[in-house]
């Protein structure tokens, strides 16, 4: 029995090393979950691995075995806003007698030892260094703990990670754009300016075709009222505190103002009304917090489905039912800036080629809205 649970204790060992050092999953903590590990790389061909280290000694057994991770599965599917939840079975203590078969989204393997790797084909093209990985030179004590500081020392880089992503940063950006709303509205009110400055810098099509682009941008710094400006600071101040600690200050900048000028040019694409306001940017930090959510949807999975997109659907539709919401600007904000996001990159998450997508998904919108505004095309 002892020799057993070292075999045991060593392929699930081995295999533990390889998915975590070198394909970058991470540990999941699943509560009753007894003598099996779940490991998730959402980036991953297999976004779930679970390594079964419990004895299934009938079909009986492998099919409630399957079924309870499938629903497990399903959870985190929902959970992680996964399209699809490819899973990956191993193993380890499968009786002779027992025969696995691939079911819809999840492959069975048995693991005896790192040999039985070469029986499954598909295995090794999607891991294709899994049989070099799996050697070593140690052995015995040794073994142990080399492998035990390999997968400390790479749970350790992904947690000061995510503790670097995650950690409050002052929102310096953030104040600053406070400030010049506030400022404006201060200048507009109080000093007798409103018709004026809103008549010289406001989003509105007739003028901005006639050469006084600047407006693309200066109307998202102007407000109507007491009321529009109370809003728009507080979310400025909750969404762009934020955004601007997930992406730092110059990513956050951009994300900003490209939302502004994508929600100015929705609006006087589709809208023949005058425009003034944040919101437009303010929701281009709605696009821009789903798209860091999606790709940190390990940690913010409730948060997206529960806060993210009810606040998102919530104020669109408001924006069709109340009068006088430029609806435009915000669709045109949102869309702005989850795009420039998704450009931009998110840090440790984003692969280069979702970058180039996202650039060039942006480029391709932008001239199509310059066409569509100044009436090139339409």
């Amino acid at each position: 029995m002892d020799k057993e649970m070292d075999r045991k204790n060593l392929i699930v060992m081995k295999l533990l090393h390889y998915f975590i050092t070198e394909k970058n999953y991470n540990p999941i903590i699943l509560q009753g979950a007894e003598d099996e590990i779940w490991l998730e790389n959402l980036d991953g061909d297999y976004k779930i691995i679970r390594i079964v280290s419990s004895h299934i000694h009938n079909e009986e057994q492998l099919g409630f075995d399957l079924f309870k991770a499938k629903h497990i599965a399903k959870k985190i599917k929902r959970k992680t806003f996964s399209f699809t939840m490819n899973v990956l079975s191993i193993f380890t203590d499968l009786e002779d007698n027992v025969k696995l078969e691939a079911t819809p989204n999840m492959d069975c393997i048995s693991l005896y030892d790192e040999k039985d790797i070469n029986k499954y084909t598909f295995l090794k093209e999607t891991f294709p260094d899994i049989n070099k990985k799996m050697k070593f030179s140690e052995d015995g004590l040794q073994l142990f703990i080399k492998i035990t500081s390999d997968i400390n020392a790479k749970n350790k880089e992904s947690a000061d990670k995510a503790e670097e992503v995650f950690k409050p940063k002052k929102p310096i950006i953030t104040y600053i754009l406070l400030g010049i709303n506030i400022l404006l509205f201060i200048i507009m009110y109080f000093f007798g300016y409103r018709n004026q400055i809103i008549n010289d810098f406001a989003v509105y099509g007739p003028y901005i075709r006639m050469g006084e682009y600047y407006r693309l941008i200066t109307g998202a710094f102007l407000h109507a009222d007491i009321l529009h400006i109370l809003f728009n600071s507080y979310a400025l101040y909750i969404l762009g505190s934020q955004i601007e600690s997930f992406m730092g200050k110059t990513k956050y900048l951009i994300i900003y103002l490209v939302s502004a000028l994508f929600a100015s040019l929705f609006s006087i694409s589709f809208s023949q009304y005058a425009s003034i306001g944040a919101s437009g940017a303010i929701f281009g930090l709605m696009g821009a917090l789903l798209y860091f959510g999606y790709h940190y949807r390990v940690y913010l999975g409730n948060t997206l489905k529960s806060q993210i997109i009810p606040l998102i659907v919530l104020n669109l539709f408001l924006g069709f039912v109340i009068s006088g919401i430029d609806n435009f600007a915000h669709i045109g904000g949102l869309i702005g800036g989850l795009l420039i996001t998704m450009a931009l990159g998110v840090k440790y998450k984003s692969t280069k080629q979702e970058q180039i997508n996202g650039t060039i998904m942006s480029i391709i919108l932008f001239i199509f809205l310059i066409l569509l505004a100044f009436h090139i095309i339409g």
